[in-house]
């Protein structure tokens, strides 16, 4: 396994100790890690999944549009802050891995590093309860 950036390996220990569900992806989309309040909204420990690249997690979780029509991978929060390379939000809806349909808002922005050098980019999302 290639030795990751230290600002990614600060962002995973940052994500490890919060309440707030966190994503954290490379340059390239590919899953680094999601801490455990993510797991309860995802429906699986990141132990069982690990890394994957985004082909495979930006469907694995079957995203769909607040209005029920299929969510491209291209239009989810975190691969617009990728590929735009800015902040991003979006709600949207997942079933997670244990089966659960859950209303989700997702914020994902870009982790820039001294000089300029992308690093890949974090989403942080909550369930979207109506009040």
């Amino acid at each position: 396994m290639a030795q990751k950036a230290v600002e990614l390996i600060l962002m995973r220990q940052l994500a490890s100790c919060l309440a707030v569900p966190v994503f954290l992806v490379d340059p390239e989309g590919t899953l680094l890690y999601y801490n455990e309040p993510a797991e309860r909204l995802l429906g699986r420990r990141y132990d069982e999944t690990g890394e994957m690249p985004a082909s495979e997690w930006a469907t694995m979780f079957t995203p769909t549009a607040e209005d029920g029509s299929p969510l491209p991978a291209d239009e989810l929060a975190l691969s617009v802050a990728l590929r735009k390379w800015h902040p991003a939000h979006r709600g949207l809806i997942i079933r997670s891995l244990d089966g659960v349909t859950r209303r989700i808002a997702v914020t994902a922005f870009p982790l820039e590093g001294q000089g300029g050098r992308r690093l890949g980019a974090v989403a942080i999302f909550w369930e979207d309860r109506p009040s």
